[in-house]
């Protein structure tokens, strides 16, 4: 029982290690160095920048080669006439609106997703292994409702209490033909309460009745 405990636990281990390495990893390529507008102006000027994507505030660039052990850029705009400038280098550009809200959103999301979606496997493996029959049970009762519907014991069965045992046997019949009694003006019966000292047969009637 403990090692199954064990190996459990490592499965939420390794989990957590691959969710982390997962989140890293996005956030390493979400990253974009940002370089300084003179150095964009330089690499623009040495033709090393393939296409470039003009927002309203930042440049994100792409280079033609790897350049500085980087292959994209982000500069801040500074000059107004960036777009003549252009032209007159042969550069690809275009305008686009930068929005990082879809980038950032995805980094939350799917690593949580992928955190419970693992955190789902892991507890179901464990309540298949342990007999739970599955996540949803956890929390029920496994305990089963036994109906006793043949006793084996009828009136013959009691004696001793002759007067109590004839007043059932009524109330019995009563209840097997509640109409023949209704014509009579009988009334079915709420309930029926057997007292007396402990040993008198109390059990044993309710058993015949039953």
């Amino acid at each position: 029982m403990e090692k199954k405990h064990q190996i459990n636990i490592w499965y939420v281990v390794v989990a957590i290690l691959a969710i982390t390495l997962i989140q890293d990893w996005w956030a390493a390529a979400s990253r974009v160095q940002t370089i300084p507008y003179s150095e964009f102006e330089q690499d623009l000027k040495d033709g090393r920048i393939e296409r470039i994507d003009i927002g309203d505030r930042f440049i994100h660039g792409y280079y033609k080669t790897p350049h500085k052990d980087r292959s994209e850029f982000i500069t801040t705009r500074v000059e107004p006439d960036l777009a003549s400038r252009l032209d007159q280098t042969g550069v690809e550009y275009r305008g686009v609106v930068q929005s990082t809200w879809l980038r950032d959103l995805l980094s939350w999301v799917l690593p949580t997703l992928l955190f419970f979606g693992l955190w789902l496997f892991v507890i179901r493996k464990f309540a298949a292994k342990q007999g739970f029959g599955g996540l949803m049970s956890i929390g029920k009762s496994r305990a089963k409702v036994y109906v006793e519907k043949d006793t084996k014991v009828s009136f013959d069965d009691v004696a001793g209490v002759d007067e109590a045992k004839a007043e059932l046997q009524e109330l019995v019949e009563f209840l097997k033909n509640p109409q023949s009694y209704g014509q009579l003006g009988g009334r079915i019966p709420k309930g029926c309460l057997l007292v007396g000292p402990p040993g008198t047969g109390k059990t044993l009637l309710a058993r015949a009745i039953a």
